[in-house]
């Protein structure tokens, strides 16, 4: 999705009860507008409806936010996911101005095949998932591709420099930080004495385990009469 295609919209309405159970019970989800000349403003909006947009836009996807005859263009911001159901609990609208360059970090994608991965049976290392630029909004990019298949050795690395950027789109992190690599596999003798580390390691804690058992069962005992 590009900023040039048709934008996605949401209906929302404003947000009376403050308490976030009950808009749940109901399959809605909080959320909060505020930015540029905007009020800050409690909202719900469908649940369902939500994470459908979230899951395609991510928080680099303009959306047209419509309340009634009002519409504000804003930016996905500060998601929050439940730890155990890994569904949205709540999310923040970030109205923009069109015309004022803003800053946001965009998700890194890695596209084709890296020979030292496919022919060297090497393991790519990806240590950076996303950049910071800065752009105007209609410029932010809903995510940068990264072409791995430069990597060709295990001493072949792709930095934040060779990223290639949209016009419009300036870098603000580090262009010397590494972006992905190829490590290199382990030899047979190398896996052989990781296995004897982990059999280790686990016999240790294993007999750490009993000792602190027998201990707490010490201590609980009662006293002898």
């Amino acid at each position: 999705m590009t900023q040039t295609e048709t934008t996605p919209i949401l209906n929302v309405s404003d947000r009376h009860d403050t308490k976030n159970k009950p808009l749940r019970r109901e399959g809605l989800i909080p959320l909060e507008l505020y930015g540029h000349g905007k009020e800050n403003r409690h909202l719900v909006a469908p649940l369902k409806e939500v994470t459908k947009l979230y899951r395609e836009c991510g928080t680099t996807t303009l959306i047209d936010v419509i309340d009634g005859e009002n519409k504000v263009k804003v930016l996905f911001t500060e998601p929050q996911i439940h730890p155990m159901t890994h569904d949205l609990v709540h999310l923040d609208l970030h109205a923009v101005n069109l015309k004022e360059k803003i800053t946001a970090e965009v998700p890194i994608s890695f596209a084709g095949a890296s020979p030292a991965v496919e022919d060297l049976a090497g393991t790519l290392i990806e240590s950076k998932q996303e950049v910071e630029v800065e752009c105007l909004p209609t410029d932010l990019p809903h995510e940068l591709e990264v072409d791995i298949s430069a990597l060709a050795t295990f001493e072949d690395v792709l930095r934040v420099s060779d990223i290639k950027l949209p016009a419009g789109v300036e870098l603000i992190s580090d262009p010397d930080e590494v972006i992905c690599s190829v490590q290199e596999p382990r030899s047979e003798e190398e896996l052989a004495a990781l296995d004897e580390k982990i059999e280790d390691v686990d016999l240790e804690e294993a007999v750490a385990v009993e000792e602190k058992g027998k201990d707490d069962e010490t201590e609980a005992a009662p006293d002898a009469e």
